[in-house]
């Protein structure tokens, strides 16, 4: 098995979201000492996390360490402040530049690292939020007051409809310095309001 071939089986599997250590390991199990070691498995498994899709080595064409000019630089930051989830490879194209120095522009001389958003499981409107305030206080008080029981109730049942499905954990990923918490993004955004319906023996309460 060559060097591009393992590289190869390093993308696919960092694709489906598996560990660096794992695929060391079975590579090593597999290949022993020709499997590549767990620093290279590593590096090779961050870039393309980070989007690179070449397997092959970059061509040594002599390029001055000078591409990283104050211009470039900021060029950079300017693509990546508009879309944090750019990739390397979009800013290679965007940029003309090779993949090295877009890489150690960005970890560097910008010190960013590429994390992979934080889910929020819902969101809600200021609306729907003091609705769940006033709703869960009125069956309080009715619990309280005994006119309304948790026995009473015999099922429940919810119906979410949405517009928008959220994409795979890489798509998702996104710039941000290094002592910075990752982003944030909504797991799903409903089209309409949630209601949930609660049947009682003697009333019918709405959520």
């Amino acid at each position: 098995m060559n060097t591009e071939s393992f590289r190869f089986y390093i993308k696919v599997r960092t694709a489906l979201n598996i560990e660096a250590r794992t695929i060391h390991d079975v590579l090593h199990t597999v290949f022993g000492d020709e499997a590549p070691s767990y620093r290279t498995v590593a590096r090779w498994a961050q870039w393309f996390r980070e989007g690179r899709e070449e397997i092959e080595d970059e061509e040594r064409s002599g390029r001055p360490v000078t591409e990283t000019t104050p211009d470039n630089i900021e060029e950079i930051r300017s693509i990546v402040n508009d879309d944090p989830h750019v990739t390397i490879a979009e800013l290679q194209e965007h940029t003309g530049l090779s993949y090295g120095t877009v890489h150690r522009i960005l970890s560097d001389h910008l010190e960013l690292i590429k994390i992979t958003a934080r889910y929020i499981p819902k969101q809600l409107t200021d609306y729907q939020r003091n609705e769940r305030v006033r709703i869960c206080k009125e069956n309080l008080s009715r619990f309280t007051e005994g006119g309304w029981r948790l026995s009473d109730v015999i099922t429940g049942d919810e119906s979410w409809f949405f517009h928008q499905q959220t994409g795979r954990k890489v798509s998702n990923a996104a710039w941000v310095a290094k002592d910075d918490p990752p982003p944030t993004i909504i797991r799903r955004i409903s089209l309409l309001l949630k209601l949930y319906f609660a049947f009682s023996l003697n009333q019918l309460v709405l959520f």
